[in-house]
């Protein structure tokens, strides 16, 4: 435990947000920027004495849930939190399983792309969201139950006609599939969900059994895809992935190159959306 550098820390941040910012008023005599020390201290649901302690580096080591207490008292950000629990000599646990909410400035920029599909998905291929071009390329992810938006499940199980969408990388997907998997296994050994999915495809797939005992974990970026799509045709997609790596969440982006046959597609699904003019 780093007392004096925990110290600062807590100083920094407490003098960083505001009254407003938690629900307080500001009041008339406020002579130090930020909240006072009793105020974090009851929002933290800790005495004023002990979090008084911290603050000038003569307290005991906090516990994890007092240590929650005060990443939710001064509105720390993960990387914040992470830090504390590291400065109070208890590095923060691992997740229970990876995590599903996507951040809303993702979700923001999901409506905010006009002639790009993309899809937010999870460290073991659940999509987390998306937006309406890519509900139009690949499928209405709003019709389906969150156990059918797996892509890993999808690939290898093919619960639902068409497969992977009729795409063109079909064998290096399951491969880079397979091996996204195993990677997470590692970073959530603990995870039922994660287990009990590695545990399904492998009693439903041989192709996964020997992807699984290959023991890879590098995947190979996918530069361009083709879709098999019903209702315009084939079309060809490059393919750009962005980690997001406080949730440990991946953004697909599919964009046509300009002025292609391709893009006139993507345009038309944009028109058309997600309803099967096929049937």
């Amino acid at each position: 435990m780093d007392r004096e550098e925990l110290a600062a820390f807590l100083r920094d941040r407490r003098e960083r947000i505001g009254p407003a910012e938690v629900g307080l008023p500001a009041g008339p005599r406020r002579r130090t920027p930020g909240l006072r020390r009793e105020e974090v201290a009851q929002l933290a649901f800790v005495s004023t004495e002990y979090y008084t302690r911290l603050e000038r580096a003569r307290g005991p080591r906090p516990s994890r849930e007092v240590l929650s207490g005060l990443v939710r008292a001064l509105r720390l950000t993960d990387a914040e939190r992470d830090h504390l629990h590291h400065l109070a000599g208890a590095p923060p646990a691992a997740p229970p399983g990876p995590p599903r909410e996507v951040r809303q400035s993702i979700l923001d920029l999901l409506s905010r792309l006009p002639g790009t599909a993309a899809i937010v998905t999870s460290a073991i291929g659940e999509v987390l969201a998306w937006n309406d071009l890519a509900a139009a390329l690949m499928e209405d992810f709003s019709a389906l139950s969150r156990r059918d938006r797996n892509l890993i499940r999808r690939v290898f199980l093919d619960a639902h006609p068409g497969g992977s969408y009729g795409v063109s990388d079909a064998a290096a997907f399951a491969r880079d599939s397979a091996q996204r998997l195993r990677a997470a296994s590692a970073r959530y050994p603990d995870s039922p969900e994660v287990t009990g999915l590695v545990a399904e495809l492998l009693a439903g797939s041989e192709e996964f059994g020997r992807l699984w005992e290959a023991y890879e974990v590098s995947v190979l970026p996918t530069p361009a895809k083709t879709f098999r799509h019903p209702v315009v045709g084939p079309l060809t997609v490059n393919c750009d992935a962005l980690h997001v790596p406080d949730r440990d969440q991946r953004l697909a982006l599919y964009t046509a190159t300009p002025g292609s046959a391709s893009e006139e597609a993507l345009r038309l699904l944009s028109v058309v959306g997600a309803q099967r003019m096929d049937v």
